[in-house]
């Protein structure tokens, strides 16, 4: 019996893909590294430690990993500041499910962003608890975030319901143990193989009703 729903937040809950992008890319190139057109890709669902590093160490930059996360982490906070790009209709559903069930948050962005995006969203109260792929040994697509996420709430995965968008994040979901609701990222869209692991395919997240996940926990989609 489903006890919980945890959220991935970017690309769920805000659309800021192409501000990790961007601020990223800006990065790169001014501190002397190539970027490459598949860097965003494969940067998507790792943890801050592993994007820095491969920043660093693939693409090229000069500042050490810490000092590329820390860049990159400040200039997304000022761009938030200046305007959140939270997704029509994601406060809503999160308020919505909140009073069905605890809700967590999954998140490879770093806790600083996090909690900012909470605060600004005025999200924080509805989450019991939230993890940034930084505080585990690996990011996604290794389960290590959404086993933790439900660690902290006190339900198994298997009892939990996953919300994602990209192909590593509907990975790491569904090696945990979750059932898998995938919102598919328009500007990325997941791999046909990933997007196989969900349990419902959803269009919008205005679809997302505790009705729609109950049915997706019970296999009756």
């Amino acid at each position: 019996m489903l006890a919980a729903v945890i959220f991935d937040l970017d690309g769920v809950l805000i659309d800021s893909e192409p501000a990790w992008n961007q601020a990223r890319h800006d990065v790169v190139v001014e501190h002397g590294g190539q970027w490459r057109p598949e860097a965003q890709r494969t940067m998507m669902g790792m943890s801050s430690t592993e994007w820095s590093a491969y920043m660093h160490q693939e693409l090229g930059a000069a500042p050490t990993p810490q000092e590329l996360s820390d860049i990159v982490v400040a200039r997304l906070a000022k761009r938030y500041d200046e305007h959140l790009p939270l997704i029509p209709g994601a406060r809503q559903a999160v308020m919505r499910l909140a009073r069905e069930w605890p809700l967590a948050l999954a998140s490879s962005a770093n806790r600083p962003i996090i909690e900012l995006v909470l605060d600004r969203a005025g999200l924080r109260d509805a989450f019991v608890a939230w993890v940034s792929s930084e505080e585990v040994a690996r990011g996604k697509p290794a389960p290590d975030v959404y086993l933790d996420a439900a660690r902290r709430i006190e339900v198994s995965p298997e009892r939990c319901a996953a919300v994602e968008d990209s192909s590593n994040g509907l990975r790491s979901a569904a090696a945990a143990g979750t059932t898998v609701v995938a919102i598919p990222n328009r500007e990325f869209p997941p791999d046909e193989d990933a997007l196989a692991l969900a349990a419902v395919v959803l269009e919008s997240i205005d679809q997302l009703t505790p009705e729609r996940i109950t049915r997706a926990a019970a296999g009756a989609i």
